[in-house]
């Protein structure tokens, strides 16, 4: 992505279920993408005024809130991992996510792009947080190693409590396509019946400026705090809707799972 070190999404986020009941909400929202490699340089200048890496300002990035959690650099975490996992780890990394704005932020899934030496996408960590303070990482790649095109589908089975209103069963599949400045990730989740859940980020990314970002602020001055509303909202259209409530269970004994679900 050149060499800029951040960019702004600005999109869309759609939920839809499928059964037993329809039920489907769409919402604006924006996001900040950053080149791990490049953090220390995104707070200078006049962007520095507006954003912050571990420091107060309208939009920060706080490292222990993300990777190890313990306010560590990020890029040596996620290269750990991929060479753990078999993967290379000599490429950039891109962290997709939700700032703090004003000092808040909720991630539902932060996603970590990451490259090998030749630029090209080889891994994708889907870091998914839920509304009981539990976080778990599915770090997805194809089988054989080879890099993630436009439209390929990664899958890698639940792990995590995320909703009252679904089991930890089932897995999920990831489709992702990016070309001229749009992005698109789509997360279909099924569970032991079939396909019950589908969920889409979309929307454009454009290089990451003070206008740009001053804009999507005053658009959305609430977005962090939107989240989690939004959230605890539509659980409520759901338990009007009599859709049965599931237990949660124990938090997974690992942070972080790899590997492909089969296909069916």
């Amino acid at each position: 992505m050149n060499g800029l070190a951040a960019y702004l999404l600005t999109g869309s986020v759609i939920h839809q279920r499928l059964r037993p009941v329809h039920h489907r909400f769409r919402y604006p929202v924006f996001a900040l993408r950053f080149r791990l490699s490049a953090l220390e340089s995104i707070g200078k200048g006049w962007l520095g005024m507006w954003l912050g890496v571990d420091r107060w300002r309208p939009l920060t990035l706080k490292r222990r809130d993300h990777g190890a959690c313990d306010g560590s650099p990020l890029l040596p975490w996620i290269r750990q991992h991929l060479a753990a996992a078999g993967l290379p780890c000599d490429g950039e990394v891109w962290l997709q996510c939700f700032p703090r704005l004003f000092g808040y932020a909720f991630n539902p899934v932060s996603f970590w792009y990451c490259h090998n030496a030749a630029g090209e996408l080889i891994a994708l960590l889907a870091e998914v947080n839920n509304t009981f303070g539990e976080r778990h990482g599915y770090l997805l790649a194809n089988p054989d190693g080879s890099p993630i095109r436009n439209g390929s589908t990664l899958r890698c089975r639940k792990q995590l409590h995320v909703s009252p209103f679904c089991q930890v069963a089932g897995h999920y599949r990831f489709r992702l396509a990016e070309c001229a400045g749009r992005m698109l990730m789509r997360i279909d989740y099924h569970d032991d019946v079939g396909e019950l859940i589908n969920t889409s980020i979309s929307g454009q990314l454009q290089p990451l400026t003070v206008p740009a970002l001053a804009r999507a602020v005053l658009r959305q001055p609430l977005l962090t705090l939107g989240v989690i509303w939004r959230i605890h909202w539509q659980a409520w259209q759901l338990w009007r809707k009599k859709l049965p409530v599931y237990r949660k269970p124990l938090a997974p004994s690992h942070s972080l799972s790899h590997g492909q679900e089969p296909q069916a």
